[in-house]
């Protein structure tokens, strides 16, 4: 494998490996290793079947099953977003995956099926370098705080309740995925470093803060993490595929292309309880 850094804060694109085969131990490491280094890896002309998107991400981890997303009736574990005009996308605001669960994802592996002629990129943030560049003061501000995540933020009714059965699907999501609380700043339980762990889609409020501070600390630090120096953006070919660590990294998803179609297959890894 070759391993081409993207920019300096994050991303590589990696060659060299087939990832339609069966991986070695040895590949699965050196992946992993790349993964905490570079945060988010590429892969070019990597058509997988569904079942293939499975085994591969098999390799780091029991995989998540999402309440709401759509998936293949014989592989459950993958995700269809279907994004067009009659289903729009919902994830062009800045968010890591499913922190609505005690342990969150450590990875996801996103494969591009059907483009739009133009646009649909994505853009991914290191929140460990959003981290590293806040002042000293702020960090200690920020230091022992705890934030909550809830799905009903980013799954809301008008969107994903059209009818009676996706309602039911919806509040048996909620049900089941009460708000949950996650330190606002996180360790990487791999690499050791620290990073901004709130996000736009699924973050309420902090918990310490009263509710004026808290929306003021949120707002600052959302928009931190989005700077142009903490972000890489990826122009999507078929059969592209990223693979990122979900840990400490945030992605945004362009909706600059209706009214074409974007359809994406994702793998999701279940990951470690967040810890400072």
């Amino acid at each position: 494998m070759q391993a081409e850094r993207l920019t300096p804060a994050i991303g590589a694109l990696i060659s060299g490996i087939n990832l339609c085969e069966p991986l070695t131990p040895a590949q699965c490491s050196e992946l992993s290793a790349l993964l905490v280094d570079n945060h988010v890896l590429f892969f070019e002309n990597q058509p997988l079947t569904p079942r293939q998107h499975r085994d591969l991400a098999a390799n780091f981890g029991a995989l998540h099953i999402h309440p709401v997303y759509p998936h293949f009736d014989d592989v459950e574990e993958i995700i269809i977003l279907d994004t067009n005009v009659d289903n729009p996308p919902d994830n062009d605001s800045w968010h890591s995956d499913v922190p609505f669960i005690e342990c969150p994802p450590m990875g996801c592996l996103l494969s591009a099926r059907e483009l739009p002629p133009k646009g649909g990129d994505t853009m991914w943030a290191s929140c460990i370098a959003a981290y590293d560049a806040l002042d000293d003061e702020y960090k200690v501000l920020i230091e022992n705080l705890t934030a909550e995540n809830d799905i009903a933020k980013a799954f809301p009714e008008s969107h994903y309740g059209k009818t009676p059965e996706a309602l039911a699907q919806l509040a048996e999501a909620r049900k089941k995925n009460p708000p949950m609380r996650h330190p606002v700043v996180r360790t990487h339980p791999v690499s050791g470093r620290r990073g901004i762990y709130v996000n736009q889609n699924f973050t309420t409020r902090i918990i310490e803060l009263a509710p004026d501070k808290s929306a003021e600390v949120l707002d600052f630090l959302t928009a931190h993490v989005a700077r142009p120096e903490f972000v890489v953006r990826w122009k999507w070919k078929q059969y592209d595929l990223a693979f990122w660590d979900n840990r400490l990294t945030q992605h945004f998803a362009n909706a600059d292309y209706l009214p074409h179609r974007r359809v994406m297959h994702r793998a999701t890894i279940l990951g470690d309880k967040p810890f400072r």
